[in-house]
């Protein structure tokens, strides 16, 4: 066609070459290697003079379709998937910063990320700054003349707090630094930081992507010229998507717009809903208008996201007996899938971190991290509510 599609077009009908047989779905290529016809073309596959597949280790058709799909979505230049979120997390870091180097990243990030930035990069001899997500004069006094590297995650996982992608944009390109974001929680679908200057952008495709909870997957999208060290990177140490879960999730991307819609659309319900529960301290989520930041979720966001908080007034003892009276709702690691599921992170994501960094972060004790499913919204608040009643003190 002759019009440009547009991008959850393309992720519907970009697709793998059709083979002999004419599918109209693309099928799996459950291959370790890829034969070559004679020498000259093997020999020009592994010297990069072709784009030949070799070994699924460093390509797929599965795999490269879903990339490409990725990157229209989030309109990049290329990309690499990768097994599991929080290997495109540490593949983006490592394959890019090396010993003296330094890591700005803000405070707000999921658990296993914080550790990754503030246990293992130092083993390698990468410094890091941990940064408040929305205190632009704190990001300033934390660059250093070895900073090369911004991380941030936005919405952040699981307080909910926003950083302006057009500031951030901005800071990033006047101190030459590589802009890299989380976009885990919003999806391409609500926003796009490319669009604003990052310069990479990683997904834990597990989650939304997938929506469904049935694989792990990864993906690092962005500049053409990062990504190729990234590509060389994960090439030789491997932690590279496999076809099968590729092939999921390239189908789950599908319809990743439908449920975007609903996921939002519920989340939204049950935030406003919650404000007058009684036993509820207090509803967080970047479209109800007492976010802190909500003027800059309606500029950078075309809706609020499936994950609200809530703080239960009882605390810790009211997290743990609201978890175990939940009916409906799931209570498991994971996020963005067709069934609502409900975490309580000061016991598990970030159960590993102290009393003192969980409170500088923003974990409470009672905070409630809510996935907003598919079900039928009043079915997840009638849960909700009855799970309250029963865990107030």
């Amino acid at each position: 066609m002759s019009k440009k599609l547009d991008p959850v077009t393309q992720a519907i009908r970009i697709q793998t070459p059709r083979t002999s047989q004419k599918e109209h779905s693309t099928p799996l290529y459950l291959t370790s290697s890829f034969i070559f016809e004679e020498a000259e073309t093997m020999r020009a596959a592994f010297a990069d003079e072709s784009d030949d597949n070799i070994y699924s280790r460093f390509s797929n058709p599965n795999v490269d379709e879903f990339i490409a799909k990725m990157c229209a979505l989030e309109g990049a230049e290329a990309g690499f998937a990768t097994s599991t979120g929080m290997s495109a997390i540490f593949s983006s870091m490592f394959a890019l910063l090396k010993q003296g180097d330094h890591l700005l990243s803000c405070s707000s990030v999921f658990g296993s990320t914080y550790t990754l930035v503030t246990k293992y990069l130092q083993r390698y001899g990468i410094e890091s700054t941990l940064v408040p997500a929305g205190d632009n004069a704190a990001w300033e006094a934390a660059v250093r003349p070895n900073t090369k590297m911004v991380y941030l995650e936005t919405p952040t996982n699981p307080q909910l707090e926003l950083i302006d992608l057009e500031w951030v944009g901005q800071f990033a390109k006047k101190h030459q630094l590589i802009l890299n974001v989380d976009n885990c929680f919003a999806t391409p679908l609500l926003q796009r930081p490319i669009d604003f200057g990052a310069d990479l952008v990683v997904h834990s495709a597990t989650k939304w992507i997938d929506g469904q909870g049935r694989v792990l997957g990864g993906v690092i999208v962005g500049r053409a010229d990062l990504i190729n060290e990234i590509y060389l990177f994960c090439r030789n140490t491997g932690p590279s998507l496999s076809p099968f879960n590729a092939w999921i999730l390239s189908k789950s991307l599908e319809t990743l717009d439908v449920r975007m819609q609903r996921h939002c659309e519920n989340a939204l319900h049950l935030a406003q809903a919650l404000q007058k529960n009684p036993h509820v301290s207090w509803v967080k989520y970047p479209f109800l208008p007492n976010h802190p930041q909500y003027e800059i979720a309606k500029r950078q966001m075309s809706a609020g996201g499936g994950v609200f908080c809530i703080e239960l007034k009882g605390g810790l003892a009211a997290g743990r007996r609201f978890l175990d009276a939940l009916e409906l709702l799931s209570v498991t690691a994971n996020l963005g899938d067709a069934r609502s599921i409900a975490s309580h992170p000061a016991s598990t994501t970030h159960s590993k971190l102290s009393d003192a960094e969980r409170q500088a972060v923003g974990i409470t004790p009672g905070l409630i991290r809510i996935s907003a499913g598919l079900e039928k919204a009043t079915d997840i608040l009638a849960d909700i509510e009855q799970a309250l009643e029963k865990s107030a003190f």
